[in-house]
């Protein structure tokens, strides 16, 4: 760790390589932990072990950084224009199976981010420029034949580590004068790498250190036979997994390896629909929670819900074993159709009381329907069923702020479908064309959404033309063409009122609302979102209604009508923040923002337009793309800035911008501190007094250290300080508790008090 982290202090680069299961990404976490303070953005840890998919590596890096795919820009450049100028570690964990992608993101974002640093783990090196490398090598293991005493074993981690993960399987385990010279060759004979280390502990349940070390001896001297071109640490694990694969009963071994096809892990019902085979579902349950026993599965919580997941290395064993039997293909066909299923059913239920589990699942998926839209698009004559799954997830790519990620598996899908008129081709042809023109390709959405109206009249049937004249009214808005818009989605709204598909009317409704509002019609827009509310609320549904929320608060602010807009604007707020919608939710700061321009509150406008530009620019979202509203915003922008004086409107916005998401939401709905009395002022020094009067002002980081005369990372220390002494998560939360009257004897004549 000392090497390592010595090493980032001197290059931008620094690759930890060595075998699976030597303990790579153990030690980068390790080193990100005791290196987070020195980096004043943050240590962000990208997980690529589950990423199959070198397109989507730009992609994924965005989305853990907080930059969702809204807009019509690559990726990444938008990690680009995120990384310049900020002091932060990103740390790319399991590079091996992307090492051109990861080089060639790494070579980009080095060159134009001089605060960057580069922690990545991989099995081989990124060869690039620059690049240093830290071979990681197995635990320090005693030598068997020359054991120190007793006290001396702790010098040998992979002593330590078995007993630690022995006492886990077997209580009150611990190393005596009869086992010790056992457990030192165990440690010996796995050639101290962790994984194999911890397989062979978490086998003490059933067996005693002798018959693990019998076992180990003799499952080497068969895999030195059979794996002679294979590398002695590779071997080594090999032997480890084929022998835990050997303790494994006939059902456990077939589990295991028909469990392997799925990516990122798996719920029960996802196993029980995939992989059952001949077992009942009670007995899929047993054998899990079996395999679970014997280290083959981690356990992980999610909530209230359990998923189960294999280490990548036992994964790839098991899709080996799966290939080598032949069931390969057919468990792969089994994983994409009961994923299509899942989406569909929760495209199905989307207006409705399990909304927000529906999203929480979809969020835990990604990796699996990734997966199924990759066999869909890998084999001959599957293309459909992709369009179904693309097409499903388009609610899901929306509420997620995940547009570009939408736009492309919806492309690629319909390219490879081949352009045959079919249902499914209709309606991923209007959620692709929804999706272009909200990133501003209004060209592009007006060409499918022209297409999906010509196969809606080839395919036939009411429910897909009114689809295709919904979408198509959409695109109007955003092109400009407000009366189109509203002809296209009365027809709309006229013809899903007979077909009863609650979804397709409320998006129908909602695009009328928008554009009857912008035309001026405010009595047709309040009509359409009432009827939008009333199904939404009806339904328990949040994601349309935060929408809804939004226009509506937007249209009666323009109708002179502030305190309701208000009231609607915060409750829309509120809704987004549920939901983690970071479109509404900037759209929701900016309509505040004009609303409290409107009352002559100029100072908060402008800390919400500057937090609103923040929201937006983080998550790559151009904030107002409707034609008609870019001139209001600019009007209520001249009106705050002649108000306030250049000087003061730029400041104020400048507060805004350094807010951040949750400080930003709670600032605009006035959530201040805790329900319980406000701590008293002497739980903190006088610095940290200081710094939360400081914070109160709405001073940044660098400028409190500025004013201190501090160094940043000082500065940033004493935040946080003030933050765990007082329980809170927020900035918002400092400057409330400031305000409220945390007020009494100076903290700094307390006896022991100090500055820090």
């Amino acid at each position: 760790m000392a090497a390592g982290r010595r090493l980032l202090s001197e290059s931008r680069l620094v690759t930890l390589t060595g075998i699976g299961g030597v303990g790579k990404t153990r030690l980068a976490l390790r080193i990100a932990q005791e290196s987070r303070r020195v980096f004043d953005d943050g240590v962000w840890l990208i997980e690529l072990g589950e990423l199959g998919d070198p397109v989507l590596l730009a992609d994924s890096v965005a989305a853990v950084l907080g930059l969702r795919e809204v807009s019509s820009r690559p990726p990444l450049d938008l990690l680009v224009d995120y990384c310049a100028g900020r002091n932060l570690m990103l740390v790319l964990d399991n590079c091996e199976h992307l090492v051109e992608a990861v080089a060639e993101l790494t070579e980009a974002l080095l060159r134009a981010s001089p605060g960057l640093r580069i922690l990545a783990t991989s099995r081989e090196q990124l060869a690039i420029s620059g690049e240093v490398a830290l071979r990681v090598p197995p635990l320090a293991v005693p030598d068997p034949d020359r054991l120190p005493t007793q006290d001396g074993m702790s010098r040998y981690p992979a002593m330590t580590l078995f007993v630690e993960r022995a006492g886990a399987a077997l209580p009150g385990f611990g190393l005596t004068d009869e086992n010790t010279l056992v457990v030192a060759r165990i440690c010996h004979r796995l050639d101290g790498l962790p994984l194999p280390i911890e397989l062979a502990a978490a086998r003490l349940r059933a067996m005693s250190a002798q018959q693990i070390l019998q076992r180990l001896t003799d499952r080497y001297r068969l895999l030195t036979i059979g794996h002679r071109g294979a590398p002695p640490r590779q071997q080594t694990l090999r032997m480890c997994v084929d022998w835990s694969h050997e303790l494994c009963t006939d059902q456990e071994r077939e589990l295991w390896a028909r469990l392997s096809v799925f990516a990122g892990g798996f719920e029960l019902d996802a196993a029980e629909g995939v992989c059952a085979g001949d077992l009942e579902p009670e007995d899929v349950l047993d054998v899990v929670a079996a395999l679970v026993d014997k280290s083959i599965l981690i356990r992980e919580d999610h909530g209230d819900v359990v998923r189960y997941r294999l280490l990548e290395t036992l994964r790839d064993y098991g899709l080996e074993k799966l290939e080598g039997n032949g069931d390969l293909d057919a468990l792969r066909r089994r994983h994409r159709d009961w994923y299509e299923l899942l989406v569909l059913r929760a495209e199905a239920q989307w207006i409705g009381p399990r909304q927000m589990q529906w999203i929480r699942r979809l969020d835990r998926e990604q990796a699996n329907v990734r997966d199924a839209l990759d066999y869909c698009l890998s084999r001959p004559g599957e293309a459909e069923s992709a369009l179904r799954i693309a097409e499903a997830m388009y609610l899901f790519w929306l509420a997620r702020g995940l547009l570009g990620e939408g736009r492309r598996w919806l492309d690629r899908a319909l390219a490879a479908q081949g352009g045959q008129p079919t249902a499914a081709r209709v309606a991923a042809l209007c959620a692709g064309g929804v999706l272009a023109v909200m990133q501003g390709d209004v060209a592009t959405g007006i060409a499918l959404t022209g297409e999906a109206r010509a196969a809606a009249a080839a395919v036939g049937g009411e429910e897909r033309t009114a689809l295709a004249r919904s979408a198509s009214g959409h695109v109007a808005i955003f092109a400009g063409d407000l009366p189109l818009a509203v002809r296209d989605l009365e027809e709309a709204v006229r013809a899903l009122g007979v077909t009863g598909n609650p979804l397709r009317r409320v998006a129908a409704l909602l695009g009328l609302a928008l554009a009857s509002g912008l035309r001026g019609d405010s009595q047709r827009a309040l009509a359409c979102h009432e009827e939008i509310l009333a199904i939404t609320e009806a339904r328990g549904e949040s994601v349309y209604r935060a929408y809804s929320l939004c226009a509506l608060g937007l249209a009666v602010g323009q109708q002179g009508d502030p305190v309701r807009a208000t009231a609607l604007l915060e409750e829309g707020l509120r809704l987004t923040r549920l939901v983690d919608d970071p479109l509404t939710c900037a759209s929701c700061l900016e309509a505040l923002a004009w609303v409290a321009a409107e009352r002559h509150d100029c100072e908060r406008a402008a800390i919400l337009m500057g937090a609103a530009d923040s929201v937006g620019e983080e998550s790559g979202i151009k904030l107002v793309i409707i034609p008609s509203l870019v001139g209001y915003q600019k009007r209520r922008r001249k009106q705050a800035r002649a108000v306030l004086g250049s000087g003061a409107f730029d400041a104020a916005m400048a507060r805004g911008r350094d807010l951040g998401l949750a400080d930003a939401v709670a600032f605009a709905l006035d959530e201040y501190a805790p329900s319980q009395a406000p701590l008293p002022p002497s739980v903190l020094t006088k610095r940290e007094r200081q710094v939360a009067d400081l914070v109160a002002q709405g001073l940044t980081n660098r400028a409190i250290a500025e004013q201190l005369g501090i160094a940043h990372r000082t500065a940033q220390g004493h935040v946080e300080h003030v933050l765990a002494k007082l329980g809170f998560t927020t900035r918002a939360q400092i400057a409330a508790w400031v305000a409220a009257g945390a007020t009494g004897p100076d903290p700094g004549r307390s006896p022991g008090a100090g500055e820090g």
